[in-house]
């Protein structure tokens, strides 16, 4: 569904990417992980558009995105969760629910907001608070909820743990999974929880200062001695 080949990206004379190559195939959950800088998050703003790749291509089911505008990007099927949330804190659940339909179809916008309230009750006993006054958590299924409005095929994920307490974090990861096994969800996931994300995942790769250093399955890369040195068990990558 995904394919990246040999990106650059960055911002002004300052390269973040160094020429990444990676693929996400229909219905996987792929987790990028990293420590803080490896470049992540600027990955996935490229492959949205923003920053602008300088070199390299994002195909998207053999489609070159690489150049389109970030609208045009997200009607393609490609929705980003960003990371940090990024809800509009003074409009109510429901306003933030009808801000991610906004490239849909509005035909379907009872049944998909519908499909998100099952997905996520919390938010239906919510629906006209503001998304401001949530916890933590119930802001994050808030922005995926909002991500998962505009009926994506590709599910981009950014550090969807961040700020969480352990048992919601554990609750995050759990619906995350629910989404990939019933609604058939492809997920790219960027997380420093490299524990839950490497449990979560079919396939995973390794960022290190904007470059792919190792690859392999999730439980592969969980088995990893070098991986579990720098990652699991307090070191530093």
């Amino acid at each position: 569904m995904l394919r990246v080949e040999g990106l650059h990206s960055g911002y002004g004379r300052i390269e973040a990417l160094h020429g990444i190559d990676l693929d996400v195939a229909a219905g996987e959950i792929v987790a990028l992980i990293g420590a803080n800088g490896a470049g992540k998050t600027t990955l996935l703003g490229t492959l949205c558009g923003s920053p602008r790749a300088t070199k390299g291509r994002v195909l998207l089911d053999g489609a070159d995105i690489t150049r389109l505008p970030t609208h045009r990007i997200a009607r393609m099927g490609l929705a980003h969760c960003p990371e940090g949330r990024h809800i509009f804190p003074r409009m109510s659940v429901l306003e933030n629910l009808q801000m991610g339909a906004a490239f849909g179809d509005p035909r379907h916008f009872a049944g998909d907001l519908e499909r998100v309230l099952a997905l996520f009750p919390r938010l239906g006993e919510r629906l006209h608070q503001r998304g401001g006054t949530l916890s933590g958590g119930e802001q994050q299924m808030l922005a995926i909820g909002r991500a998962l409005m505009s009926r994506p095929r590709l599910l981009l994920l950014d550090e969807p743990s961040l700020g969480l307490a352990p048992l919601v974090v554990r609750q995050i990861f759990e619906l995350v999974a629910r989404i990939n096994r019933d609604e058939k969800m492809t997920v790219f996931l960027v997380e420093q929880n490299a524990f839950h994300a490497l449990k979560l995942a079919h396939r995973a790769h390794v960022m290190v200062n904007g470059r792919i250093t190792l690859s392999g399955s999730g439980a592969d890369l969980l088995s990893n001695r070098e991986i579990r040195a720098h990652y699991l068990e307090g070191g530093a990558a």
